[in-house]
């Protein structure tokens, strides 16, 4: 190896604070950057970094750990003892066939395809089902080929324009439909080339609606994604927004739940910088289109609603690390007005990272007990709660220790 290469973290034991600066610098992200993630001083980083402060527990670690995107937690502490994957969760049992149907595109089928109203219903039906099933990514895996594979097919086959514009609104809402199954899955290029192929086709469909989604979901890939996209997630959003704002005083209640949602993503990219003001600022305003939508609406794709801003600040507050105010968001979000149950999960785990800033475990556990309760593939795939609950499994409170080993051998994490 070169002197001046980057050393490789997977090949040399290092000091935890010279794998953490090598992937740092990796990430792109600057000291100042990353201490405002974690709370901390610039100093802190520097004196961590180059080894003139101890590693730190492993609660600072798992921080460290989200704040850098780190995908494997033995990546960040040199111990292969300690391989927890953290952003991705495991391989669902209907991914390859999802895979083959995004992979295939018919070239030579000689099957008619249904017509875009027909698959427009029956996604209907699939997002419905999403959201009322706690077992979602099983119920939209077994619906999700068939719908694909239809969905290029109606493309390649329209004959007329509305007709063409029609089906490509219809494969972009499938492709997006797509994304809430590949989230957390071990396929990023998957991911991506859903993202990017539900972009174009909403493009193409020329639907402003249809375009807003597609936009939300390819923003929010490139916001999870690190630091370094931060900047592409807010051109997407911004200029979606930028594109849906001269209809909004005509707009459907769909076009303006899929603004709002829009504005509320520009204020979790903020939250994520740590840009307090802005992130806030993007809340109130979403906040604001919530109230013009009919108290019972909720949007089919997003969930959108008045009923989700409430859990909409307790993920402004987390990803601010602000512990404190992410208590207190808590106890105001009423996760009973959720309909959808995998959405209503996620809320949970914003609250249970919440209280585990705050310095409340146990409260953490219980809370992430609930979001089982409420969809057990939400929390099966989610990071952020696995990271959790594998931290309190060491805790030497034994009450607290066996409560989160049981919930990690239900989640999946450990052998029951």
């Amino acid at each position: 190896m070169s002197p001046d290469a980057t050393p490789d973290p997977y090949a040399n034991p290092m000091a935890f604070g010279q794998r953490m600066q090598i992937l740092r610098q990796r990430r792109g992200m600057t000291r100042e950057v990353l201490a405002g993630l974690l709370g901390m001083s610039e100093a802190w980083v520097k004196d961590l970094e180059r080894g003139r402060t101890q590693a730190p527990g492993l609660e600072t670690v798992y921080r460290i750990a989200e704040a850098l995107r780190v995908r494997d937690l033995a990546d960040l502490t040199g111990r292969p003892d300690m391989h927890v994957d953290l952003f991705t969760g495991p391989g669902h049992p209907r991914l390859a066939a999802v895979r083959a149907a995004v992979d295939s595109f018919g070239l030579t089928t000689t099957q008619r395809a249904p017509s875009p109203e027909h698959i427009a219903a029956r996604l209907a039906r699939a997002w419905k089902a999403r959201h009322s099933a706690p077992n979602h990514r099983e119920v939209i895996g077994a619906l999700l080929p068939d719908l694909i594979r239809d969905a290029q097919l109606a493309v390649k086959q329209a004959e007329a324009p509305a007709e063409w514009r029609a089906a490509q609104a219809v494969l972009a809402e499938v492709y997006s439909l797509s994304q809430f199954f590949l989230a957390y899955q071990p396929d990023a290029s998957l991911l991506w080339r859903v993202a990017e192929r539900s972009m174009v086709a909403a493009q193409q469909s020329d639907d402003p609606h249809t375009i807003g989604v597609s936009a939300w979901l390819l923003a929010q890939a490139h916001r999870d994604s690190g630091p370094s996209h931060y900047d592409a997630a807010d051109a997407v959003n911004l200029e979606a927004l930028a594109y849906l704002e001269p209809i909004l005083p005509d707009a459907t209640d769909d076009v303006l739940a899929i603004t709002g949602a829009l504005t509320f993503e520009a204020g979790y990219t903020a939250a994520r910088r740590g840009d307090t003001a802005d992130a806030w600022r993007y809340w109130d305003t979403a906040q604001l289109m919530a109230a013009r939508l009919p108290e019972t609406y909720y949007h089919p794709v997003t969930s959108f609603s008045q009923a989700i801003m409430g859990a909409h600040a307790v993920t402004v507050a987390v990803e601010l690390h602000s512990g404190r105010e992410s208590v207190r968001q808590a106890a105001r979000a009423d996760a009973d007005t959720i309909p959808s149950r995998p959405r209503r999960a996620r809320h949970r785990i914003e609250q249970a990272r919440g209280y585990q800033l705050d310095g409340q475990p146990d409260v953490a556990i219980a809370t992430l007990a609930q979001a089982y309760e409420a969809a057990p593939e939400t929390i099966r795939y989610n990071g952020y709660a696995r990271a959790i609950i594998l931290e309190e499994t060491e805790s030497r409170v034994a009450g607290r220790r066996r409560r989160a080993s049981e919930l990690a051998a239900r989640v999946g994490l450990l052998a029951a």
